[in-house]
């Protein structure tokens, strides 16, 4: 009876040890699971929370935008057309640049382009002539180029390209002009009357007389007036592209000319209305 007492307990003891080893690897289990899981979820908390932080910032910095609009309401922006946009800084900058344009001239504006194009051409002219050349300079816009048109009596003598000394301060101001937006692209168009080049002259044709007195002006542009030699172009036309009929002396003087053209970044064309 003793005997089989004991074998009793024995057996429970064998028993007990059995169960509660699979309970132990299964808690094992479950508790290597529940780390697994709690390190996947801390990971994926750290990367919402980056995400956060950065949809965050990006809030912010689309605040801080809205309020400077807000608080400088006069850099908001307005279109002109199909040119560009333009703030009301510049706009007013305009009006005042009108104000001191002669009046028949700011009766044939009939739009916004045409008052933008007026006015910088009156700044451009009022930038680089005097009294003493007002005359012989010519200011169109078309669109957001600029182009000026300066006589030949002004920088050359009959048949020559070596510029008028007389001229110098002509092209230091048209270089201060060009100087002052980096990103301008200028191309120096010469152009010559109808008229053969006499015989026996050092200049071949009105082709080369053009070239020569293209590239005079941009030599003197680049070497004494400081111009980046990256913004220029030299470009000769001849006789090909006359403003008037070759059929007076009065008219050919006209079609002897130099023509700059002014290409500005679209960005930097409204800089033009600074005087």
């Amino acid at each position: 009876m003793k005997k089989a007492i004991i074998a009793t307990v024995l057996g429970s003891v064998v028993l007990t040890s059995c169960v509660s080893k699979k309970k132990y690897v299964a808690l094992e289990e479950d508790l290597s699971n529940t780390r697994s899981t709690l390190q996947k979820t801390t990971m994926e908390k750290e990367e919402l929370e980056d995400k956060f932080a950065k949809i965050e910032a990006r809030v912010a910095e689309y605040n801080a935008k809205i309020n400077s609009l807000r608080e400088d309401n006069d850099e908001k922006l307005v279109q002109v057309g199909d040119l560009a946009v333009m703030s009301n800084n510049t706009k007013e900058k305009m009006r005042a640049t009108l104000a001191k344009v002669d009046p028949a001239e700011l009766a044939k504006a009939e739009t916004l382009e045409d008052s933008i194009n007026l006015a910088i051409s009156y700044n451009v002219k009022n930038s680089i002539t005097d009294d003493s050349n007002d005359e012989d300079i010519d200011i169109n816009v078309d669109k957001t180029v600029v182009m000026i048109n300066i006589s030949d009596k002004l920088l050359f003598r009959s048949g020559s390209y070596h510029v008028n000394r007389k001229a110098y301060g002509l092209l230091e101001k048209l270089a201060q002009v060009i100087n002052s937006e980096p990103s301008m692209d200028v191309m120096v168009e010469g152009h010559t009357d109808s008229q053969t080049v006499k015989e026996g002259a050092y200049i071949k044709d009105n082709w080369e007389l053009s070239v020569e007195r293209s590239t005079s002006i941009i030599r003197l542009l680049q070497n004494k007036f400081g111009v980046n030699p990256k913004q220029l172009i030299a470009a000769g036309r001849g006789s090909n592209m006359p403003l008037v009929d070759n059929d007076t002396p009065e008219n050919r003087a006209k079609n002897r000319r130099t023509r700059i053209v002014i290409i500005p970044n679209l960005d930097k064309f409204f800089a033009l209305l600074e005087s």
